[in-house]
């Protein structure tokens, strides 16, 4: 069984390995996992105890093979977790920040001390991802270079902060793979206003490329968009249509 389905083990895959229905295969999972052999990690999800720490709480090292089978095709890893596999970031944070097209994903397994900061997407935004390869046969979805930065824009608050935003920009126009033409195709296809007006200010003070600034003043919508929800914004900067902190302008002045 373990040799057919991989990493992680479902209920669907130990019935094709095993043959049997899925109604004994859901009991004996049951049973091996009480028994200490598998690691129950999700509703017919189950991962292989290691042999050396069957008496240990441990599950997986590494979170993102769990990806797949709790959070199904239709997901990908993104945010802060993708802009440190891409080298945006070398803060490491302790979740793994997933977006899904599932209405209730699981945030936490305990207690394996596991988190996940799940974020709702639509089926038809779930685009701009690549696979990569994590244990020895799980493939993960995770969003490429250019839709992390505009997942991190778009939602700056599960970002670590609007200040960790701009860095991870500025990371991003040394990159060798950054493309400011693949930056505004991506933010065309997501139709979110705020990405536009976010990224014409950082790209402004950045000192980025002036097609992408011209591309940004001519997608702007109507209304003020906040630099970042959840903070204050007392502050408006007309040319982009944003509302900054105090601390914005004097961060400028420092530059």
């Amino acid at each position: 069984m373990l040799a057919a389905a991989g990493d992680v083990v479902t209920v669907g895959d130990a019935a094709r390995a095993l043959g049997l229905s899925r109604a004994r295969i859901t009991k004996m999972l049951s049973r091996w996992a009480k028994q200490g052999w598998l690691r129950r990690v999700g509703p017919g999800v189950y991962v292989p105890a290691p042999l050396d720490a069957l008496d240990m709480p441990q599950v997986v090292d590494d979170p993102w093979m769990l990806v797949p089978a709790l959070f199904g095709p239709a997901a990908y890893v993104g945010g802060r977790t993708a802009a440190g596999h891409w080298g945006l970031t070398d803060q490491i944070y302790r979740d793994t920040v997933v977006y899904t097209t599932r209405p209730r994903p699981v945030r936490t397994l305990e207690p394996y001390g596991i988190a996940f900061t799940p974020l709702r997407a639509r089926r038809d935004l779930i685009f701009g991802t690549c696979s990569v390869q994590r244990g020895l046969r799980t493939w993960v979805e995770v969003s490429d270079l250019h839709r992390t930065l505009l997942d991190m824009l778009a939602a700056p608050p599960v970002s670590g902060s609007i200040v960790h935003v701009a860095d991870c920009f500025e990371e991003y126009l040394r990159h060798r793979d950054s493309d400011a033409s693949k930056l505004v195709e991506y933010a065309d296809r997501i139709g979110n206003g705020a990405v536009f007006k976010r990224l014409g200010l950082l790209a402004e003070k950045a000192d980025a490329d002036a097609g992408l600034l011209a591309a940004c003043r001519e997608r702007l919508t109507q209304g003020h968009t906040k630099l970042s929800p959840g903070i204050k914004c007392p502050r408006l900067v007309t040319r982009w249509r944003v509302r900054v902190p105090d601390w914005w302008f004097a961060a400028e002045a420092g530059a």
